[in-house]
């Protein structure tokens, strides 16, 4: 497998994260922004996008639907409950929620501040919400979805983890910093992240 890159996008290291923690071999293509917008890469993403997984079949992107059809291809790396499960849809619940709910009021407060600062702080209200409700779930539980780690972790993880760049990680509540700090000790998510921070 080969996973399309960027250099400073940090969507990638999702895809890297879970083949790593599945065992499977995979390359990284690190495009430049240039080439990002050329008619090579738009033909494997129509929005010239990271990342792009490309297998045998041919090239999917967006990255929660990457790691879902990953768990999906290898159910014994037990990255997703069976289908048809209640567990099942938890993940698929907060595999949704990270770029949906989490990451769009995080970008905002994180890149608008300067410029709009009501807007930054509307955004950073709804982030705090969002975040709190992934607190609620891990109060009583060290992983999102029946107490073991899951892609879902892998994307509301990644997610959180962006507060670091933001510059507010350290006003997160305790038990997501704490969660952070369990996701960055695997050692997939180690190897995940040397090789996409290139």
């Amino acid at each position: 497998m080969r996973i399309f890159h960027r250099e400073h996008a940090g969507r990638p290291l999702r895809v890297a994260w879970a083949l790593e923690e599945i065992g499977e071999p995979y390359e990284v293509v690190v495009i430049t922004r240039e080439q990002g917008r050329g008619e090579e890469h738009r033909a494997r993403h129509p929005l010239g996008r990271v990342p792009v997984l490309q297998d045998d079949d041919g090239f999917l992107v967006e990255s929660a639907a990457i790691c879902l059809h990953l768990a999906d291809l290898y159910p014994e790396a037990e990255l997703a409950p069976a289908p048809g499960t209640h567990e099942r849809g938890l993940v698929y619940q907060w595999t949704v929620f990270a770029p949906s709910e989490l990451e769009p009021p995080l970008i905002q407060a994180a890149f608008r501040g300067e410029k709009d600062p009501e807007g930054a702080a509307s955004a950073r209200r709804r982030f705090d919400a969002a975040a709190g409700a992934v607190s609620g779930v891990l109060a009583s539980a060290d992983f999102l979805v029946g107490g073991r780690f899951t892609v879902a972790d892998i994307l509301v993880g990644s997610a959180l983890a962006f507060t670091e760049r933001a510059g507010f990680a350290d006003e997160l509540p305790e038990n997501l910093t704490e969660y952070l700090a369990r996701l960055a000790a695997r050692p997939a998510y180690q190897r995940a992240a040397a090789r996409t921070s290139a």
